[in-house]
């Protein structure tokens, strides 16, 4: 009987974990800490993300504006731009690498956790 009850305990818990998106327990406050410091993406994207930070006026192109949540990179050709893989391969491996502005340098010295956490902040300023 014990069993029983812990085997459906189990399966009560697996489709959290098989549907479950990466980064989807990325801690996004976390992520404004990385965004705000050892990122600087404010800087280019600016401090809410709408592609107006105080480096935007001397790029071309302007930075991307998170405030729509259109990303139209797809980096890993699984057919969905945007995906959090592929905002990672972006933050990791700078825009260039993909086609886009040689601008958006690649961050390799970040974690990906705490890029997870990056990517968990980014897709809250979605408005």
């Amino acid at each position: 009987m014990k069993s029983v009850s812990m085997i459906l305990r189990l399966l009560s818990v697996a489709p959290l974990l098989i549907f479950t998106a990466p980064g989807a327990f990325a801690d996004a406050a976390a992520g404004k800490a990385i965004y705000d410091g050892v990122g600087a993406c404010g800087s280019c994207h600016g401090p809410t993300g709408q592609g107006d930070g105080p480096a935007a006026m001397a790029m071309n192109p302007i930075p991307r504006s998170f405030s729509d949540g259109a990303f139209i990179y797809d980096t890993d050709g699984d057919g969905t731009a945007g995906t959090d893989t592929d905002l990672m391969n972006i933050i990791k491996n700078g825009s260039a690498k993909y086609g886009g502005a040689p601008t958006m340098p690649g961050r390799a010295d970040i974690a990906d956790s705490d890029i997870q956490a990056l990517i968990a902040y980014i897709r809250t300023l979605k408005k």
